[in-house]
């Protein structure tokens, strides 16, 4: 699996906009679906939204559509989730993933036995 690094979180207030950095290191990311997932201490893992490879979006939160959507730079090493309208619900832990596909991503970060979690990058709303 290519190696990530989440960065570009924050403290933001209601309203604000914060853009999130998944960057990989030791390849590109042109072959592969990039979901960004967001998990609390304590609390389940949940995915946010999939980039494809064919740079589409598929948004799997009904309360971040509109909001949240996800871009990739030029270089093809860097997926960006650019977060708008942030509300204090936001607040969470932001994680990236990568896989062939979304629906692999999916399943394999979703398992109850997934441990490969980094650090993640911490996004806080409030006022």
């Amino acid at each position: 699996q290519v190696q990530l690094v989440e960065s570009g979180g924050g403290l933001v207030q209601p309203g604000g906009s914060l853009r999130l950095s998944c960057t990989a290191s030791g390849d590109t990311l042109h072959y592969y679906a990039v979901g960004w997932f967001r998990q609390a201490p304590g609390k389940e893992r949940e995915a946010v939204l999939c980039y494809t490879r064919n740079d589409s979006n598929i948004n799997y939160v009904r309360s971040v559509k509109g909001r949240f959507t996800a871009s990739r730079d030029s270089d093809k090493k860097t997926v960006f989730l650019n977060m708008n309208a942030l509300r204090p619900d936001d607040t969470d832990v932001y994680h990236c993933a990568a896989d062939s596909t979304c629906q692999e991503l999916l399943a394999r970060v979703l398992a109850a036995d997934f441990t490969s979690w980094g650090p993640g990058t911490q996004v806080a709303v409030s006022s």
